[in-house]
């Protein structure tokens, strides 16, 4: 077997995996030498984060219940304003995605280091990769200083995720896997979390929709969710994650269900640019067209496939393909304003090619 030369970069993070590991929270922010914590987390959340906060007792600062999807910069401002109050040196982010996102935004300013505790498959609390949106724009971008210091990781905390937010969240870290195989940083390493990332996360959202209270189910595909992310905050993002900002940040979309119903039509798209990484992305599926395996899984796990069923309108193509085109970014195959509508469009109705 011939490697070619590649450049690869380890982030720095802790990770704490497997039941009850909630319980060494407390624990990892004295070996971190925290003394304030602002525990984050969203509304439907509170009770989760006003139980951690109790459970944390004086090395809690306070609670900001407020986190929401892509990140909004009314939300930041006023978490800004609580960890001031409250004199937080730190941040525990207890949630998915969103909870994360805040956490990270607080990492960029004031500055505040974060330990995130997964609910759910998102795999950012394993990247270094932030997003704020601001007038209907999702800025993103890049920095070390965001990547959470401490991750934990308690399948425990997975039991109580209805069927649908299961699926989504893990379809969205398939998508994670699936960009990393052809980002233009792929690695030997990173390819390799990204190929396992995907055979877990399938299998384990195929076993606990299925059976929601399956804790080896939930701990696989937690597992999954650690290599997806693991995998793509050492790469960069190429054309499935820049569709997926514009769709949530500029037409509020949720977020994981937009990934799993575009991811098909993105691999479908770069499989003449990247065929051994889609070659990858099939094997760990077990299938032959990646595309086609991905699709189907959307069925199987009881997700939409159009883009229509969560809130896109014909009417807001255009615009979602100017946003994408605006700017050029690293992508196996180079993507035009009509490569933009046409796959856009076969998304809005669920018609993969």
């Amino acid at each position: 077997m011939k490697i070619a030369p590649f450049t690869f970069e380890s982030l720095p993070s802790r990770v704490v995996f497997g039941a009850g590991a909630l319980a060494r929270v407390p624990d990892e922010l004295d070996r971190l030498g925290w003394k304030r914590a602002l525990v984050l987390v969203t509304p439907q959340r509170r009770g989760q984060g006003e139980e951690l906060a109790a459970a944390l007792g004086s090395r809690a600062a306070g609670l900001f219940a407020e986190a929401r999807p892509h990140v909004p910069v009314d939300m930041v401002m006023r978490a800004r304003a609580a960890a001031a109050a409250a004199g937080a040196d730190c941040t525990v982010s207890i949630g998915g995605g969103s909870t994360v996102g805040l956490g990270k935004a607080l990492s960029l300013d004031p500055g505040l280091p974060q330990l995130a505790i997964a609910t759910t498959y998102a795999g950012s609390e394993m990247t270094p990769l932030w997003g704020i949106t601001e007038g209907g724009v999702k800025q993103t971008g890049r920095d070390v200083r965001v990547q959470p210091r401490a991750v934990v990781y308690d399948p425990l905390l997975t039991l109580g995720l209805p069927g649908r937010v299961t699926a989504a969240s893990a379809m969205n870290a398939i998508a994670h896997c699936v960009e990393a195989l052809y980002s233009i940083d792929a690695n030997p390493m990173t390819s390799l979390s990204a190929e396992e990332g995907i055979r877990a996360l399938a299998a384990g959202a195929r076993a606990a929709v299925a059976a929601p209270d399956d804790i080896d189910a939930r701990t696989l595909a937690l597992y999954g969710a650690y290599l997806s992310g693991s995998a793509l905050g050492a790469v960069g993002m190429a054309l499935h994650h820049k569709l997926c900002h514009v769709l949530g940040g500029a037409f509020d979309l949720p977020h994981a269900e937009t990934h799993a119903i575009v991811l098909p039509h993105v691999v479908r798209f770069n499989q003449s640019g990247a065929p051994e990484a889609i070659a990858r992305a099939a094997r760990a599926l077990g299938a032959g067209d990646a595309a086609a395996a991905l699709f189907d899984l959307l069925a199987e796990l009881g997700l939409p496939r159009r883009l229509d069923e969560i809130g896109l309108r014909a009417e807001d193509l255009p615009r979602a393909a100017d946003l994408v085109t605006q700017r050029s970014y690293p992508n196996p195959r180079a993507v035009t304003r009509e490569d933009a509508l046409e796959l856009l469009g076969d998304a809005l109705v669920g018609r993969l090619r």
